[in-house]
């Protein structure tokens, strides 16, 4: 769709943005102004203008909660926090030893915090116990009692934090009568920048902690777990209701069967060609060629490095090659959702992939870019994604007499 930037990741991005407004993420007047500001595809720019409106944004939000003025000041810190978000976005080059990464990061996490002790009921950080640390998360509960509810453990995937993951599912899903367990796991947000915790493929050895710490929460209905996992998190939510078989539902946005085939497509022959053939050395010169020409693949290769705990992107893609359902989707038993976005930029045909190998009650859930929901994760379509994701999880999840059967 047209957008307000000719370079499809600043689009992209921008839109990333700007779809939160309807879950209080951003307001379009805020953000039509920062990108008018930014040059297309200049990195530099897009950090200082949003981290220039994160700080406005978030003044407002400090006098507000000084004033007593509760409801203003969690819409101002709720926006602040995604703001500087997207400002340390494209700070990829070396998260660890770049201090304005680190104060953006810092921000966006504090901001979300402030945010979250205002919400009604406010969020409860947990600590969820995993192999001798923990992982960091938040509890959101639905009002009305607390009686046990439908909940949904919910996590991203490449580049996204936990304080994002609010924004994708939280207020849809409060607004439904579920609770939502959100967490960063190795790769992912706090767990990568404060603790060294890199992606791993076999996410069940994340997620299988987080139920048993689910299953602790009085909130929890045992025998009503969701488990949505976004973008990367398509592959890596698959992965792990295939040997987690506590988890009443599956949620995949979106479907992801071959993460190493789905980014290879993406890439350029030069890079991809050498890559086929073992020839490493010359597909990293590749690499750093491409790179000086796109914003996106900048960004692509130096996350994959900080994330996977790579030497080198194409070390990094080599670690890609673990990332597959192949043998596994069929041990997935849970009823299953695989979003299908039309205009994917990142994992087109993946969504038909992991659906066809999935031997589960299953039903791929089309979003077509003429209805506005045709990019990657149906950014900019929230609504839509709420209505037909949880009008069938609710049909799915309820009581026994009710059809809770899926085709196929």
């Amino acid at each position: 769709m047209k957008s307000l930037f000719e370079d499809r990741s600043f689009a992209f991005e921008a839109l990333r943005t700007a779809g939160y407004a309807v879950q209080g993420g951003a307001d379009l007047g805020e953000v039509l102004v920062a990108c008018d500001r930014i040059p297309d595809g200049d990195e530099e720019a897009w950090s200082r203008e949003w981290a220039a409106l994160a700080a406005r944004v978030h003044g407002i939000g400090q006098a507000a909660l000084a004033a007593g003025h509760r409801v203003s000041a969690r819409a101002a810190l709720l926006r602040a926090s995604n703001y500087y978000r997207a400002a340390d976005f494209y700070r990829r080059r070396d998260p660890d030893h770049d201090a304005e990464s680190a104060r953006l990061a810092g921000l966006s996490r504090d901001t979300f915090a402030a945010a979250a002790a205002l919400l009604d009921p406010p969020a409860r950080p947990v600590a969820i116990p995993y192999e001798g640390t923990t992982l960091p998360g938040y509890l959101f509960r639905a009002p009305g009692g607390a009686a046990p509810r439908p909940t949904v453990i919910f996590h991203a995937g490449f580049d996204s934090t936990l304080e994002e993951c609010y924004f994708m599912v939280v207020p849809g899903a409060l607004a439904r009568g579920y609770h939502v367990l959100a967490f960063d796991g190795p790769g992912q947000g706090t767990a990568r920048r404060l603790q060294g915790l890199v992606f791993r493929p076999d996410w069940e050895k994340v997620v299988t902690p987080v139920v048993d710490y689910a299953l602790s929460l009085p909130e929890a209905d045992p025998g009503r777990l969701v488990l949505i996992g976004q973008s990367f998190g398509g592959y890596l939510a698959a992965r792990a209701a295939a040997f987690e078989h506590r988890i009443a539902a599956l949620v995949l946005n979106d479907g992801l069967y071959d993460y190493f085939g789905a980014i290879l497509r993406g890439l350029p022959p030069a890079i991809t060609e050498p890559v086929a053939e073992g020839r490493d050395a010359e597909a990293e010169q590749a690499a750093a060629s491409a790179a000086q020409h796109s914003a996106f693949l900048r960004w692509q290769f130096a996350n994959t490095v900080w994330t996977f705990g790579a030497a080198t992107p194409i070390d990094g893609l080599r670690k890609f090659q673990a990332y597959t359902m192949e043998g596994v989707a069929g041990q997935i038993t849970c009823p299953t959702l695989v979003l299908d976005a039309e205009d994917d930029l990142f994992f087109r045909g993946e969504p038909q992939r992991i659906y066809q190998a999935l031997r589960c009650h299953k039903e791929l859930i089309a979003f077509s870019a003429a209805e506005g929901a045709g990019e990657h994760c149906e950014v900019g379509a929230i609504l839509l994604y709420d209505q037909r994701v949880f009008d069938r999880l609710d049909e799915l999840l309820a009581p026994p007499g009710r059809n809770q059967q899926l085709p196929g």
